[in-house]
């Protein structure tokens, strides 16, 4: 029976896995990076929109220069760009104050927000926040009422045309969008993300409900929710899928944008590529159990206390892309498969219904992604290598500011 299901396992997933090609030339770099240069030039002379200097907030911290461009290095690679990008990178990092950015949420638990706000160690990529020019979220903002809807259309009106706009949380649809609506005037949620679109010059959907219409729109989906991309037309829209969201990847997109004035490449779903170009499978540390047919067939057993593949006890690693097992969460320390327990798909549309339970794909009844998850030895090794130095670089930088952001909090406490 064990050997039935292995090879029912390896026929399920016997097609190579897709590959994200990062190298489009020399041609095309040397371009870009002339485009980024001017792009960065005109960001510079243009006013700053926060007093909060990101060099300074980073040596308050204890982060020093050496660190500081190790993670310029490490965010280089992360975006899909050559090292020759690591100098403009910092000085991206160094003008996010000039981008303003309005952050709306709709039907949603604000996880994305508290993700940002939990970290007990910010690293460097959570002190960006505090540079970005934040110009409305109604979550950390002081005003309320009145005064925050003020602030909203103060924010719209000045920076016109701007600013990006992220939305947190679906959007429901059902009874003319009855159910959700906003401040004394009753705009519906609907009414409110249009008017906000209209004038953004780019719209980013953080998180899964943002995005597909997350677990508002499980069925039956009585709301009607639905994510940006599915009302939203006209405008450039980033999606940022999971729930949460990794900040690395919110952070990854402004960057982006501060360095170019684009938007990302993106796949089919609107996803930026240098994120969820990906699939967990291929970059998970209990890939090499699946290779070997070794499973943990149930919770408690040798195979759960020996870190086999979670596969047979529902994890969609298969057919999920993101890059949760490079970036990792809680300032890099684990991610659901670290701690045993299988992906849920949270990154793919419909996962609350398709994915989230603990029963393998190929007892669901769903084929599993064209392309399948299997790539050569060398292919796979190399791939390996290649994210496995990226992660490396971005942990290591994260725990050097950890460690010394106690150092220098113990000097103050003495």
């Amino acid at each position: 029976m064990a050997q039935d299901s292995q090879e029912m396992v390896k026929k399920v997933f016997s097609q190579k896995s897709a590959r994200v090609d990062t190298n489009r030339g020399d041609e095309y770099y040397g371009s870009l990076f002339e485009q980024t240069k001017q792009r960065l030039a005109s960001l510079r002379k243009s006013p700053k929109l926060s007093d909060t200097d990101y060099m300074d907030v980073l040596e308050s911290e204890g982060v020093n220069r050496r660190d500081f461009m190790k993670w310029a290095s490490a965010t280089t690679a992360t975006l899909m760009l050559p090292p020759m990008f690591t100098p403009l990178v910092a000085e991206a990092a160094e003008l996010m104050n000039r981008v303003p950015v309005i952050w709306i949420e709709l039907q949603d638990c604000a996880g994305n927000t508290e993700a940002l706000l939990r970290s007990s160690t910010p690293t460097v990529d959570d002190l960006l926040f505090d540079v970005l020019s934040l110009e409305f979220n109604e979550t950390i903002m002081a005003a309320s009422g009145h005064q925050a809807e003020e602030q909203l259309e103060d924010a719209v009106h000045h920076f016109k045309g701007k600013y990006l706009l992220f939305v947190e949380g679906s959007i429901p649809t059902a009874m003319n969008g009855g159910y959700g609506t906003i401040g004394a005037s009753g705009e519906t949620f609907i009414e409110h993300l249009d008017r906000l679109a209209k004038d953004a010059a780019a719209i980013v959907a953080v998180g899964t409900c943002a995005t597909y219409g997350g677990i508002s729109a499980a069925s039956p989906n009585p709301t009607g929710a639905v994510g940006v991309m599915d009302l939203v037309k006209g405008k450039p829209i980033i999606n940022i899928p999971a729930c949460p969201a990794n900040p690395a990847n919110m952070v990854g997109v402004v960057l982006h944008y501060v360095l170019t004035g684009q938007v990302p490449e993106l796949d089919s779903l609107l996803r930026p590529k240098f994120a969820y170009g990906y699939r967990i499978h291929d970059n998970c540390e209990r890939r090499a159990h699946f290779d070997a047919g070794e499973f943990v067939e149930e919770w408690g057993d040798e195979g759960a206390k020996n870190n086999f593949c979670l596969y047979k006890v529902g994890c969609k690693g298969p057919m999920t892309f993101n890059n949760c097992s490079i970036i990792r969460y809680n300032e890099g320390a684990n991610w659901p498969v670290g701690v045993g327990r299988g992906c849920i798909g949270c990154s793919e549309p419909d996962f609350w219904d398709k994915y989230a339970y603990e029963r393998p794909m190929a007892d669901a009844n769903i084929k599993a992604p064209t392309g399948g998850v299997e790539k050569t030895v060398d292919e796979f090794g190399l791939g390996l290598l290649t994210v496995t130095t990226v992660g490396i670089g971005v942990h290591a930088v994260a725990s050097a500011v950890a460690g010394k952001r106690t150092v220098h909090s113990t000097d103050e406490e003495a």
